[in-house]
């Protein structure tokens, strides 16, 4: 029973034993505050987001890749663990997902929520070296290789070599801020308050950083600012260009300082072996090139960007002597 868990700001991935993914949900809980119950998590429970009365909220329990919540992240670590596994008495051994930057108070509360969720044994493992793992990188070699992990709720740029991270930088600015980003510019330029969920769809069909066009266009409904009444307008990838443009540059500078902590000899692997990019933030529209040509470096998405992170941290169980940073075994800790 081993089981591994991309806990994600955005959505929650779990895979287990060798079926590969079992679960990818919304990391979302619905909460009756009346009756202290949670009432569904996942899929269920993002459908309520911005649709509930007063007493039901919609949280996510994760923020900027940590958890923000801790009653409602056990919860929902082990109502996913009940729905993949269903009630066993064998107790599995977790691999949990963490930013590459993490404090030891904000680790601590993964665990606890793991452990009290009903794991025996709980390994961290940090997001860069499950991504590589699962994009099908060889990382044991001594050979370089970056990764630029854009997720929810952080962005993690690392280079790894022998199975250990040589320099690494996270960024508590990914996927959630863009959608913010998009909200916040529709809200000034034309005065129209759209929802999360709505500035989410946007960037998913519009986002091109690389040369946005203003023949590809899309409908975003909301309510007028000044009116305060329901409205629709027209909305090209210009506009989401615009909103979003400035949080690119910051994962194009963040590369740039890894790149300049970097040992020469391993910046020229990676001139050859190119940087690869994860998580939901590779599919925006144009990222590749937009990196390739600040950076001089080849840069390429990873297939099946989306699942990487979940994918390595079950491969993790393979490698578990191997690994080196970058990976924990919390059972040499006091937690």
């Amino acid at each position: 029973m081993d089981i591994g868990i991309d806990l994600g700001t955005a959505n929650i991935m779990i895979t287990m034993g060798n079926k590969g993914i079992v679960l990818n949900e919304p990391s979302v809980v619905a909460f009756n505050k009346k009756t202290e119950q949670v009432l569904a998590v996942g899929q269920d429970a993002y459908r309520m987001i911005g649709r509930t009365p007063e007493y039901i909220v919609a949280v996510r329990p994760l923020s900027d890749g940590v958890i923000s919540d801790h009653n409602m992240a056990e919860q929902m670590i082990s109502a996913c663990i009940t729905k993949v596994c269903g009630r066993q008495l064998i107790r599995p051994r977790i691999v949990l997902c963490v930013p590459s930057i993490i404090t030891d108070v904000e680790s601590r509360a993964m665990v606890e929520a793991a452990r009290n969720a009903g794991s025996r044994k709980v390994y961290l493992i940090e997001e860069p070296v499950a991504a590589l793992l699962g994009a099908g990188v060889d990382i044991s070699r001594p050979n370089g290789n970056m990764v630029v992990d854009i997720g929810g709720g952080t962005a993690d740029v690392a280079v790894l070599s022998m199975n250990g991270c040589v320099a690494k930088k996270s960024l508590k600015l990914a996927g959630n801020k863009i959608d913010q980003a998009i909200v916040k510019y529709i809200a000034s330029t034309y005065k129209l308050f759209i929802g999360e969920k709505t500035a989410e769809q946007a960037k998913f069909t519009l986002a091109n950083v690389y040369d946005p066009s203003e023949k590809r266009t899309m409908i975003v409904k909301g309510r007028h600012l000044v009116r305060g009444l329901p409205e629709q307008l027209e909305i090209s990838e210009i506009d989401i260009y615009n909103a979003i443009i400035e949080i690119v540059k910051e994962f194009v500078d963040a590369a740039k300082e890894v790149l300049e902590q970097t040992p020469p000899e391993l910046v020229g692997d990676i001139y050859n072996n190119g940087i690869i990019l994860t998580g939901g933030g590779a599919l925006i529209g144009g990222l590749d090139k937009i990196m390739s040509s600040a950076i001089g470096i080849p840069c390429r998405v990873a297939d099946d960007p989306l699942s990487c992170v979940a994918k390595g941290t079950g491969m993790a169980f393979g490698m578990i002597d191997k690994l080196l940073d970058g990976f924990e075994n919390i059972s040499m800790y006091k937690y």
